[in-house]
């Protein structure tokens, strides 16, 4: 019997330590992408991101985060083509966070529309009749799930920013949502832990800073 307990407590203790080694090389790794302008170094990172995908690949927030690295390696790229290669690999690995999910979430759902948004962006003039809408719709779903989540109107406000005044877009029009993001990244300000989604702040704050400007002027 203590021979069974013993080997219980040994076998408690592996899967502790390896969900702990999980996270910290989750966090390291996306740490690094996040905190770095460098194309060159935010593409080594999502390629250890989608390396740590394959090797936990029972964790949706590991194919989560390989997801938004590519997406967010398209906002440097020029390449038309580059940029929907990366946005598949983005797709692939966000279907494979909502497969072991069993469902969509919040996340999954604003991600979605951050892929909806730059695939539109590569080519708006004949792409926003298709990928408008599924932004658009992922965003309210992603609402319906949690009305607090900020990266839902981060989204919305980045959006807003660059989208033409005679549209509906432009700088004030974008305020609004930003704001609203601010307030509520600053309740997840004590939030630590990589395998609940806390990025944004950086970002929104620069639009925001940039919207506030165009206030003074």
């Amino acid at each position: 019997m203590k021979r069974i307990i013993l080997m219980g407590a040994m076998a408690l203790s592996a899967i502790t330590t390896q969900a702990q080694d999980f996270a910290t090389v989750l966090e390291k790794t996306f740490t690094a992408f996040d905190t770095t302008w460098d194309q060159g170094k935010k593409t080594e990172q999502s390629n250890k991101l989608s390396l740590i995908a394959k090797k936990w690949d029972t964790e949706w927030i590991a194919h989560y985060y390989a997801a938004y690295s590519k997406v967010a390696l398209t906002w440097q790229e020029k390449d038309a083509a580059k940029k929907d290669a990366l946005l598949d690999e983005a797709d692939k690995e966000r279907d494979d966070a909502v497969s072991i999910l069993k469902k969509e979430n919040d996340e999954t759902h604003v991600l979605a529309a951050m892929i909806a948004n730059a695939r539109m962006g590569v080519e708006p003039a004949t792409r926003w009749q298709k990928y408008g809408p599924i932004f658009k719709e992922n965003l309210e779903h992603a609402k319906e799930l949690n009305p607090d989540n900020p990266r839902m109107y981060s989204q919305q406000g980045i959006s807003k920013f660059f989208t033409p005044k005679a549209f509906g877009g432009g700088k004030k029009a974008a305020m609004p949502y930003l704001e609203k993001a601010d307030a509520l990244f600053a309740k997840e300000a004590n939030v630590t832990d990589i395998r609940i989604p806390h990025w944004g702040k950086q970002s929104n704050d620069y639009f925001l800073k940039q919207c506030k400007q165009e206030d003074k002027e």
